[in-house]
């Protein structure tokens, strides 16, 4: 069966939600079109010109007509990387701040643990992310592990390989940033798929560096307590609550530093 042969290039889209990413989305796609000809960017309501930065590049552009947050933009890529029947999608923020050349390793870290959602996570060089986001993000992977049973390294970070049974899911709750925490807490309830965590560099604007990004659209107290509220509810209306402290703590996350 051709989903038992290792993944591929053409087997996956890229898929790159974007709103008023003008700065770097050209540099973004072409970073990903160097190692995958499927390439989806979702242009969620942009207000400046994300999509005409774009537009010699063979890519598709899917377009929001307003805002709809980060969770819709996935969901539209994901639809659409479905439709094209195509066995995964992997996921870059169109802000720069992911490297493109970090796919292939993601991809091949599929290959290695099939089944699993695999997360860019940027435990290297983390000194350099900002204190206040680091800390988020660290509360952040308490939240999820409440609702997934298990330890995920870095559960906000947007570059990822989903593979198809996950991006085919229907009706994953949670809008804007919530989506990212609740598609993997949704996975591992309904599919039993794990999280494994891949290591990135963490690139942030930085006077030293010279690299140049727009604001984060991430705000760490907006969002955190979003995400955590949603995820806290979700865990109150299932209960055990020590049963599942335990789990938690018996399932340490997975690292593939290869």
């Amino acid at each position: 069966m051709a989903d038992s042969l290792p993944l591929g290039p053409d087997d996956v889209a890229v898929v790159i939600p974007a709103l008023n990413e003008a700065l770097r989305i050209r540099e973004v796609v072409e970073g990903a079109l160097e190692h995958f000809p499927h390439v989806i960017v979702v242009d969620d309501g942009s207000e400046d010109d994300t999509a005409v930065r774009i537009a010699d590049l063979p890519v598709t552009v899917l377009r929001h007509p307003q805002r709809r947050g980060k969770g819709a933009a996935l969901r539209s890529g994901f639809a659409e990387a479905v439709r094209r029947g195509l066995r995964g999608a992997l996921t870059l923020d169109g802000d720069g701040q992911h490297a493109a050349s970090d796919l292939p390793r993601l991809l091949a870290s599929a290959n290695r643990h099939p089944g699993c959602i695999i997360i860019g996570a940027r435990l290297r060089k983390r000194a350099s992310q900002p204190l206040l986001r680091r800390l988020a993000n660290e509360f952040g992977d308490w939240g999820v592990a409440w609702g997934t049973h298990y330890q995920v390294a870095d559960s906000q970070s947007g570059q990822r390989f989903y593979p198809a049974e996950v991006i085919a899911m229907h009706e994953v709750p949670g809008e804007g940033f919530v989506f990212e925490a609740q598609v993997l807490i949704s996975a591992a309830r309904r599919l039993g798929t794990r999280c494994v965590s891949v290591p990135i560099e963490s690139r942030y604007r930085d006077a030293g560096n010279g690299e140049c990004f727009r604001p984060s659209h991430f705000r760490p107290l907006r969002d955190l307590y979003r995400i955590t509220s949603h995820i806290v509810r979700f865990a109150l209306r299932h209960g055990r609550v020590r049963q599942v402290h335990r789990t938690i703590r018996a399932n340490p996350p997975v690292i593939d530093e290869t």
